[in-house]
């Protein structure tokens, strides 16, 4: 499909909706209809309580999902046997420029395929999923991704 065509695409535009409701102090709540509410808090290092979701833990959370539906959705298209995807990821918290912001988050997916598996195809999906993942395409800082790959 040529330039021509793709700007001829009609896309679908789709709006996610969320409601907070403060509680007391730095705490509230995070819901959407349809879903479990989730109390949530400013982090410890900025006064708030601890063992609580806060906005921090789901951005990274967010990027960290993302890359791993992107993954296995585009896994998935070129019949890429997953076995199993685990993963842990870092996001960096620095104050720059007056502000904090994010500047790097760092993605360790530890994915196990079948030995028949080409090495290749699955770290060429992964640097696809991270291309098109639409959270990491929605900010500003670097995102990372550091594979474990486990040939059964």
């Amino acid at each position: 499909m040529g330039a021509a065509e793709l700007t001829k695409t009609k896309h679908k535009v789709y709006t996610y909706k969320t409601n907070t409701s403060w509680t007391e102090g730095k705490s509230g709540t995070l819901s959407a209809e349809g879903k479990p509410m989730l109390k949530i808090t400013s982090p410890p290092e900025f006064r708030g309580e601890p063992g609580m979701w806060t906005p921090e833990d789901m951005f990274v959370g967010a990027v960290e999902v993302c890359h791993m539906a992107t993954f296995l959705a585009f896994a998935a298209r070129k019949q890429i046997p997953i076995t199993s995807y685990r993963s842990h990821a870092n996001g960096v918290l620095e104050f720059v420029d007056g502000d904090y912001r994010f500047t790097r988050i760092v993605i360790f997916p530890t994915i196990v395929v079948a030995s028949s598996t080409s090495e290749t195809d699955v770290h060429a999906t992964l640097r696809e999923a991270q291309r098109h993942c639409l959270v990491t395409n929605s900010i500003a800082s670097i995102v990372e991704v550091n594979p474990t790959l486990i040939m059964e």
